[in-house]
């Protein structure tokens, strides 16, 4: 138990200052200039990422009949902003990048609204859970510390060193991916009994709400106008949660919530590969036919 104790209170938070400061050395003030660029694709993006995908998780939550803690640990999860991986597969998928990135950007620093937000809506939502009550302020200042302060270190370092974070910037990125993965294999060990008793239904559930988060973004892309590399960018925003902030936030609270986040970041991996596969040929197909 204290070794658990120890992993939320000391490892979850430094694990995910690592990827943030990798995101942020990724980010420049352009990325949250560009919102003024192409405003229709971010507002559209940033409104499936603040209230599509924290009300589907609602209702998955709802129609899957979750438990109170993971419940609401779903509710964290789908609250939570876009994660650096999103950028990567956009790319893959020849999608819109600079649309991805400037989202990622501006739900990270979101995040500090619509996670303390929904995280009390679904405490509140679904009584009978025994984590007690949430303070809105603290979980605030939880996520300032533990995402904002790391992304404004990465993006000083990039100004102010540029030739030097260049060099270690992929270092970095690789011990990011480390850490993630330190983050979902300790969330998932340190509550594995809690995992095994319910597994069937936060398997589903998970995956049911990446795959209707992904289509549905897609779908109200589409049917916005937007061109099919703007809507691939925001589908895998909605695909690709930051799943490390939502484990590191549970983890302060109580690290049950973190079991969908942990799952979550599984399935993940699969359905957004799998579209970014037949996206990059579909887009792929589109720019070879556009206008020079």
């Amino acid at each position: 138990m204290e070794d658990t104790s120890a992993f939320a209170e000391v490892g979850l938070p430094i694990a995910l200052a690592v990827i943030m400061v990798s995101l942020g050395l990724e980010l420049t003030r352009a990325d949250f200039r560009r919102i003024f660029v192409f405003p229709r694709g971010v507002a559209i993006g940033l409104l499936n990422l603040c209230l599509i995908a924290p009300f589907l998780a609602f209702f998955v939550a709802e129609l899957f009949d979750l438990v109170p803690t993971l419940a609401i640990g779903l509710v964290l999860l789908g609250a939570s902003p876009g994660g650096t991986l999103a950028n990567l597969l956009t790319h893959l998928a020849k999608g819109d990048t600079a649309l991805s990135v400037t989202m990622t950007a501006i739900s990270s620093l979101g995040a500090l609204i619509t996670v303390p937000i929904y995280l009390s809506l679904a405490a509140e939502h679904f009584s009978g859970s025994d984590i007690g009550d949430i303070s809105m302020i603290g979980v605030v200042i939880r996520v300032f510390f533990i995402t904002i302060i790391p992304l404004a270190i990465g993006m000083y370092l990039r100004e102010r060193y540029p030739e030097a974070t260049a060099e270690r910037k992929d270092t970095l990125k690789k011990v990011a991916f480390v850490a993630f993965l330190v983050v979902v294999i300790g969330a998932v060990a340190s509550e594995f009994d809690v995992l095994v008793d319910n597994f069937a239904d936060v398997a589903l559930a998970t995956l049911a709400l990446n795959v209707a988060a992904m289509s549905i973004s897609f779908g109200i892309a589409k049917l916005s106008r937007l061109n099919d590399r703007q809507a691939t960018a925001i589908a895998m925003e909605l695909g690709i949660h930051n799943s490390t902030l939502a484990i590191a936030v549970a983890g302060t609270i109580d690290i049950d919530l973190a079991i969908p986040a942990a799952v979550y970041s599984g399935f993940m991996f699969v359905t957004a590969g799998l579209f970014a596969r037949y996206m990059s040929k579909r887009n792929g197909a589109s720019l070879a036919t556009a206008p020079a």
